[in-house]
């Protein structure tokens, strides 16, 4: 290993840094590409209303504006990682991130919400190109696992700040300037980003890439199976769950995914190998990932109501509120490096699911207990959250053969989307069924803040038992060796991986 950045230009040099000091270079250019990505999923969401005052905009296409850019982005994510692995993941970043760039400045010529809508659903494209390739290409600037994890765990804060505080910076932002400039901050945001990975991150090696053909067939399927299945979660929330819409969408998603698992096992070059599954690192981290992100969901859904209509504070307020969740995730990783390097990652996986459920469970009971029994429940729920998080995303990247890392790195984003619109939807329709259909605006009645709160504890228990079984039953399959060691490099004589 280096100390010094790789010339960004060559393939074949040295590729691995000592330290994250030695790495800042490349490790901010990457964490700027996936806080950009991340921070767009919630950052537009505080403007709607001026947004729709603007451009004579009506509820559906309001909604739409934040739906179009999570379903591109979700149902494109293995796709991205499967092109990356083909074409060169540093060359794929830096397309998405120019892309994303460009596509932020476009939202000057916007006049209407259709055309607005269009825009949402192409920055969806581009941050696809970039959010599996990120992680894949940090976890290749070390051969240290431990500091593997450690900037893991950096790009997981800084992923989760830009989503957590999105409608915090946004909110703050309006009440200075026009809502278009939320978007227009993409761009130099994306072009720092661009000079860094040029500057620290070398060009793949042709070693490390695939030669297999392009599974376009399979890529279609994986669209339509994600994209629909996240559409279906949301029309059932929003329209009823045995609504036409709803079933129909659901019914297309299900032969979708379907077709997908034929195509992928008669195909000679598949996109997503399903023997890599028969791996208890790749099933158990996929598993344990579909957890987290569940319950980061639902608990985040559940808590912006509570704060800003419950407790009627400001949306910069209870923006602030959530920063427990930031703090805990920094803080947290002495303990964790210390459980991983005793007991393995297998059994620090377990700690951490055991930890998340506990933390749902506190929540379950302080909602109507006042912020600090919140804020305990949040740090027992987020050290968990840390802990799996971190763990399964290195694993999953590990475990694929060095010509596979962007799909690993997509299967765990892919797995992180679909928990998220479960964990929304789950709690959506609790809240809907047990308080009230559509939310009052202004100030709630005590009456109303009583039964929100009585329907917000019935969605944490539901949260703990399906976050629970769904968490510990991932990590409890994992491998009882440690990711990075035989099992990582096993895959390709154990799943015929070329």
């Amino acid at each position: 290993m280096t100390a010094s950045a790789p010339p960004a230009g060559e393939t074949g040099t040295a590729r691995t840094y000592p330290s994250l000091r030695a790495a800042w270079i490349p490790l901010a250019a990457l964490c700027l590409a996936f806080f950009v990505e991340m921070v767009d999923n919630t950052l537009l969401t505080i403007a709607l209303p001026t947004i729709g005052r603007d451009l004579q905009g009506t509820t559906t296409s309001l909604q739409w504006i934040t739906g179009a850019y999570s379903l591109t982005f979700g149902g494109l994510l293995l796709t991205a990682g499967s092109v990356a692995d083909r074409f060169g993941r540093r060359r794929v970043l830096l397309v998405g991130l120019t892309a994303f760039g460009l596509l932020s400045l476009a939202v000057l010529a916007v006049t209407t919400t259709g055309e607005l809508i269009a825009l949402r659903a192409a920055l969806g494209i581009a941050a696809a190109a970039m959010a599996p390739i990120t992680n894949s290409l940090v976890f290749r600037l070390f051969e240290d696992q431990a500091l593997r994890r450690r900037a893991m765990t950096v790009m997981i804060v800084v992923g989760m700040s830009g989503f957590i505080l999105g409608p915090v910076l946004g909110g703050t932002a309006l009440a200075h300037v026009s809502w278009q400039w939320l978007l227009l901050i993409n761009a130099p945001i994306a072009l720092l980003a661009v000079v860094g990975v040029r500057l620290g991150v070398a060009a793949d090696r042709p070693d490390d890439l695939t030669s297999d053909a392009l599974d376009l067939p399979g890529a279609a399927l994986t669209i339509l199976a994600i994209g629909l299945g996240c559409y279906a979660l949301t029309s059932g929330v929003e329209h009823g769950w045995l609504a036409g819409p709803t079933l129909l969408v659901a019914a297309g998603a299900l032969a979708a995914a379907i077709g997908f698992v034929v195509r992928e096992r008669r195909a000679a070059h598949p996109m997503l190998d399903l023997r890599l599954l028969r791996l208890p690192i790749v099933r158990g981290a996929t598993v344990a990932q579909l957890g987290t992100s569940i319950a980061m969901a639902g608990v985040m859904f559940s808590l912006v109501l509570h704060f800003q209509f419950a407790y009627g504070w400001s949306p910069v307020v209870a923006g602030l509120a959530n920063l427990p969740f930031i703090v805990t995730m920094l803080a947290a990783n002495p303990l964790t490096e210390r459980l991983v390097t005793r007991y393995g990652s297998r059994v620090a996986c377990l700690v951490g699911a055991g930890a998340l459920t506990v933390g749902l469970a506190g929540l379950a009971w302080a909602v109507d207990h006042g912020y600090l029994a919140i804020a305990a429940g949040i740090v027992v729920m987020t050290f968990g959250l840390r802990t799996v998080m971190t763990i399964c995303a290195v694993g999953l990247v590990d475990a694929m053969p060095e010509n596979r890392t962007s799909l690993g790195a997509a299967l765990n984003d892919t797995a992180q989307e679909v928990g998220s619109s479960i964990g929304t939807a789950l709690v959506g329709t609790l809240i809907a069924a047990l308080v009230v259909t559509v939310l009052p605006l202004g100030a709630w009645s005590p009456e109303l803040i009583d039964s929100f709160y009585r329907g917000e504890r019935i969605a944490f228990l539901a949260l703990t038992v399906l976050v629970g079984a769904v968490a510990l039953a991932g990590a409890a399959t994992l491998d009882r060796r440690d990711p990075g060691g035989s099992a990582g490099r096993d895959v390709e004589g154990e799943a015929a991986v070329a």
